[in-house]
């Protein structure tokens, strides 16, 4: 019995050594991760950026701004014209010690030929890149007088190939809610119900939740485990337009039902409808997201932004 006390510490101690060489997360990292504030700066993510900027920013331009607003990830919105800059937007992210956080993707119903699918998929592949990809799936208007089971086989079909591909350059696929029949949280969830992917999950966006509001903390729990990534945008009643942060009428509460859970994933900041200018903007929705802490009381993510 002498002997077993010593064995066991020794035991325990080099344990803790092989754990900490393989950089495995222990109960104290994990406690220590979960007490970062969700709501924090460092946890923010710029969104609806490229597009909606009527500086028209380029890739340098861009990181250069989101080094001076301190926002430290990107989720990447493109359209056809800025294809030929997705190799410069990687390298001018790197050289800012700015993450990619998630790259923007909308398809057809045909995602084995879409060039959308394949110009994406490309360029990550061939830059080793392993990031989230946020994915809009619009199907033909015969999609619509299909019974719901149809409906969800035939969109499951679609996003399959997609979570597929991802899953070869190991990304990860979140379904994006924006209006109609894929947009509604209860049909994204059963499309993942039936493909059981293990990289398949879901953003949420306020931006297009103006239809959810009051149905939203009945659903959010659902939703919760399959959440990689949401989007905070101001929200009225009754009223389709998009507002700064804070201006709204209900995001308020949405916010503290999220803030009340146990959702630790990343933060978009947007600047669809904000303002013309993307920087403007982003400091718009960050004066407010801190308004709306200061009367949530979140003191741990206030101090972040000091």
């Amino acid at each position: 019995m002498k002997n077993i006390q010593p064995a066991c510490r020794r035991f325990r101690r080099n344990f803790f050594i092989i754990v900490s060489v393989l950089g495995i997360l222990t109960p104290h990292d994990a406690r220590s991760q979960a007490s970062q504030p969700v709501f924090g700066r460092q946890n923010l993510v710029a969104w609806c950026i490229v597009p909606f900027d009527v500086k028209k920013r380029g890739p340098v331009e861009r990181a250069d701004m989101l080094q001076q607003l301190k926002i430290g990830a990107l989720a990447y919105d493109w359209r056809t014209e800025h294809i030929p800059q997705f190799d410069a937007e990687l390298k001018a992210l790197n050289d800012h010690h700015i993450a990619l956080q998630a790259f923007w993707l909308h398809s057809g119903a045909d995602t084995r030929t879409d060039k959308n699918v394949q110009t994406v998929f490309s360029f990550l592949k061939r830059n080793h890149v392993k990031t989230q990809i946020w994915y809009m799936l619009s199907m033909p208007k015969s999609f619509d007088s299909l019974p719901q089971a149809e409906k969800v086989a035939a969109a499951a079909a679609s996003v399959s190939n997609v979570a597929d591909a991802a899953d070869s350059i190991g990304c990860t696929v979140g379904l994006y809610n924006h209006n109609g029949w894929f947009g509604e949280p209860e049909n994204e969830l059963a499309i993942i119900a039936l493909l059981k992917r293990k990289n398949l999950g879901m953003v949420y966006n306020f931006n297009h939740a103006q239809d959810q509001i009051e149905r939203f903390p009945a659903f959010f729990p659902k939703i919760l485990p399959h959440l990689i990534a949401l989007n905070l945008a101001g929200l009225k009643k009754g009223d389709q337009r998009i507002y700064p942060i804070g201006q709204g009428d209900s995001e308020l509460e949405m916010i503290r039902v999220i803030k009340e859970s146990n959702y630790t994933g990343p933060i978009g900041i947007i600047n669809e409808d904000t303002d013309p200018d993307a920087k403007v903007g982003l400091e718009m929705n960050m004066s407010g997201l801190k308004e709306i802490l200061t009367k949530l009381g979140d003191r741990a993510a206030l101090a972040t932004y000091k």
